[in-house]
């Protein structure tokens, strides 16, 4: 390659350098020769200069005699100079399609790059370069005056005409210049024949491959969506990305962990029919785990109408934040539980569900229990049964927690203590807590007050209740409490 553009800078090196010599010739014989020969005495810059003493061509002159000069030096390259006003005395230009075209398109649009047109034919090919010739001061001047002229209203930017370079390119003679590369290409071309051949066969056992893996694949992503259906997100995506080893191993944290139950599902169960209980607590299951996920919790298990969720493992935003998201969800579970209700009694289902709910704060193994062969992610300890002695002790839609946790979320939480207590397989003694409800940016407590039971329903949100609500509510609160006082 480095011989090849070697070898077609000198050909434009020679070609150049003879277009230069004719160039400078044609400049010392038409123009210095003929002044000096008139002692540099009323030069005159005419048309038909070679008939007056003296006198120099004017530059349309210039250009056709440069023409033939090139062309007689160069046999690959010619100079051509075209106009359709040529001055009388002398023979029109003959203009092709492309001549044609060009002038028209420069005259219409003069600032537009030259235009070029590239032809091959055979083993020559050819291009062609137009570009305009554009009327300055001097030459506006001269032809409007010149009696030979035939256009005599020239204006400066004018297209007088146009200049058109052509050079042609024989590609045999060139040929030899590339006996390196083409010896290079075919033994290449052999060599990528026998590699075409040789990969066509390792393609098609690979396709085979690729078709077995695709399946594989297939199989291991439907089962994989399956298995998540069976563990906590967050345990999911630590066992799928690697984060966690499926081995038989602990480690000790401290959680926030939540514990509720639904009261007297016992009775429940047998006022309902086995398909209708079923669709009551699927339905209550899943807007309970979409809370907790959405708050962050992870999902321990389901223990039949009970519910185990814990925050700070395997991923925590601190002790402090752990337990308020615990909180949080636990209020918002108690408003969903609300709409919950009113949905099934539409659906028949006459006794509301009423969740008590406990939390505690505290130390636990947490990790994989089990076997080798059959393990399940949990917390274990003695601060796991606290949630769920707080949890029976919690007034019916209510929430205990105990004094770790309300430690931890009294800035965003009012609530006031029971008694001590000591509860079974608890050492020391508990100082529950109930929550009475979340205190809000301006530092006062939304309460939420719920009541249930045969012939009533009470769910009120004071924090979800304006000016005009409570007004309105009021007043119905009076009319019940004056058809209660007529009832005593």
């Amino acid at each position: 390659m480095q011989h090849i553009a070697a070898a077609r800078l000198r050909s434009q090196a020679n070609d150049l350098n003879s277009m230069i010599s004719s160039i400078r010739g044609y400049y010392a014989s038409a123009v210095v020769r003929r002044i000096l020969e008139n002692h540099g005495t009323d030069t005159q810059v005419i048309h038909n200069y070679e008939s007056v003493p003296g006198a120099i061509p004017i530059p349309a002159t210039l250009s056709l005699e440069l023409g033939r000069v090139i062309a007689d030096k160069q046999s690959n390259v010619s100079y051509r100079f075209i106009s359709d006003y040529p001055f009388r005395g002398r023979s029109a230009h003959t203009l092709d399609a492309f001549e044609s075209k060009s002038l028209a398109a420069l005259r219409a649009d003069p600032e537009q790059p030259p235009l070029i047109l590239a032809t091959s034919s055979g083993t020559a090919s050819k291009v062609r370069l137009i570009a305009p010739v554009l009327m300055g001061a001097a030459c506006v001047q001269c032809h409007n005056r010149h009696p030979d002229s035939p256009k005599t209203d020239w204006k400066i930017g004018d297209v007088r005409g146009l200049q058109e370079i052509e050079i042609q390119d024989e590609i045999s003679t060139s040929l030899w210049s590339f006996k390196y590369s083409l010896a290079y290409f075919l033994l290449a071309a052999a060599t990528g024949l026998g590699f075409i051949l040789m990969q066509r066969r390792q393609n098609a056992l690979i396709r085979g491959m690729n078709d077995e893996l695709a399946s594989a694949n297939d199989f291991l992503a439907s089962v994989s969506m399956k298995i998540s259906h069976y563990l906590s997100p967050q345990i999911y995506r630590s066992i799928f990305s690697g984060e966690m080893e499926v081995s038989l191993r602990t480690q000790r944290k401290k959680l926030t962990i939540f514990f509720s139950d639904i009261k007297d599902f016992t009775a429940l169960t047998e006022s309902l029919q086995p398909e209708a209980l079923t669709e009551l607590i699927n339905e209550y299951f899943t807007a309970m785990s979409g809370i907790a996920i959405r708050h962050g919790g992870t999902i321990d298990k389901f223990i039949g109408d009970a519910l185990l969720v814990f925050f700070g493992d395997p991923e925590s935003k601190g002790t402090a934040e752990d337990a308020r998201a615990c909180l949080r969800m636990a209020v918002e579970m108690q408003k969903a539980l609300f709409e919950l209700n009113l949905r099934w009694r539409k659906r028949g289902v006459e006794a509301p569900l009423m969740v008590r709910m406990g939390i505690n704060t505290g130390y636990c193994n947490v990790g994989n229990f089990g076997s080798s062969d059959r393990m399940d992610y949990t917390i274990l300890g003695a601060e796991a049964n606290l949630a769920a002695r707080l949890q029976s002790i919690a007034p019916p839609g209510g929430i205990t927690a105990s004094y770790e946790t309300y430690a931890l979320v009294r800035d965003i939480a009012a609530g006031h203590a029971l008694p001590p207590v000591h509860m079974k397989g608890i050492a020391r003694e508990v100082v529950p807590y109930v929550i009475d409800g979340l205190v809000d940016e301006e530092g006062n407590t939304t309460q939420v007050f719920t009541h249930s039971g045969d012939g009533h329903d009470l769910y009120l949100d004071l924090g979800r209740i304006d000016a005009d609500a409570a007004r309105n509510l009021r007043g119905v609160l009076h009319q019940a409490i004056s058809a209660l006082d007529n009832k005593t």
